[in-house]
């Protein structure tokens, strides 16, 4: 419990000591503002004098930390989870080697090349809808609701749990289970038949992840970047086992083996 609180604490003098590099600026002079993007809104929020907009220290602290676990934890499983699907896949590793040095050569992946990258699209869909990050959304119903012969009362929170939907055989075939990401050829909206709740590893609706295109396009250069210089060979040593904590998680972590493609590195 005492190392908990420590790091608790940890975490916001560190927020606050950033927080207070930003202020410092503004104080004295350095700066007009406390910046535009998103730490410099939350600021803004921190020092609004209408006290229905004002933002609690307590929760600029909480926002940060979200932002900053949402940013790292889940694109990290995401890594991880196309890194080992890959390996297990070679036809498709291949597929998608190609395509990146078609695109980029050896070079650093550029934003212009990012948005060509339609083989690495579809690997990543079909990564986030056989082990995406999160296992399902919390939801609270703001009025009573009728879903067919259920019926949903107010204020009550509810579970939606997007890995059942992803892995419906009604929905998705018989081979839901298998790694197929020509499912996505032509799209999400083809690929789900245009249901919309059929597929929605970031969330749906007005709250969907404000990170997604963040997060897909640092995935994107990550892997590029990785399919560049390696092949990825599945250890012998990997033992599969996802396991949900918080995000889904491999138990065990994941044993590849990277191949050099060049002979000077």
């Amino acid at each position: 419990m005492l190392e908990a609180e420590e790091l608790a604490k940890g975490i916001q003098d560190c927020v606050l000591k950033i927080v207070k590099t930003r202020e410092d600026k503004v104080v004295k002079g350095e700066a007009d503002n406390f910046g535009i993007d998103f730490l410099g809104l939350l600021i803004n929020a921190y020092h609004d004098s209408d006290e229905n907009n004002k933002l609690s220290l307590e929760d600029l602290v909480d926002e940060c930390k979200t932002f900053y676990f949402a940013g790292q934890d889940t694109v990290n499983s995401l890594l991880a989870w196309m890194v080992l699907l890959l390996a297990s896949h070679g036809d498709w590793q291949e597929k998608a080697r190609r395509e990146v040095i078609e695109i980029f050569g050896n070079q650093y992946p550029n934003s212009e090349g990012l948005s060509k990258l339609k083989i690495m699209t579809m690997i990543i869909n079909e990564t986030l809808r056989l082990y995406g990050p999160s296992n399902g959304m919390l939801r609270r119903v703001g009025r009573e609701v009728q879903m067919e012969k259920v019926v949903l009362p107010a204020n009550i929170d509810i579970l939606i749990a997007n890995v059942a939907l992803h892995h419906d055989p009604q929905l998705w075939g018989e081979d839901v289970h298998l790694f197929k990401p020509d499912r996505f050829a032509e799209g999400i909206a083809k690929a789900t038949n245009y249901n919309t709740a059929a597929f929605f590893p970031f969330g749906l609706g007005p709250r969907t992840c404000v990170g997604m295109t963040f997060a897909t396009t640092e995935t994107k250069v990550v892997l590029s970047m990785i399919l560049q210089r390696y092949a990825i060979i599945l250890s012998p040593a990997y033992v599969h086992s996802p396991i949900p904590i918080i995000s889904l998680k491999p138990q065990h972590g994941i044993q590849v083996i990277l191949k050099s493609l060049h002979s000077d590195a």
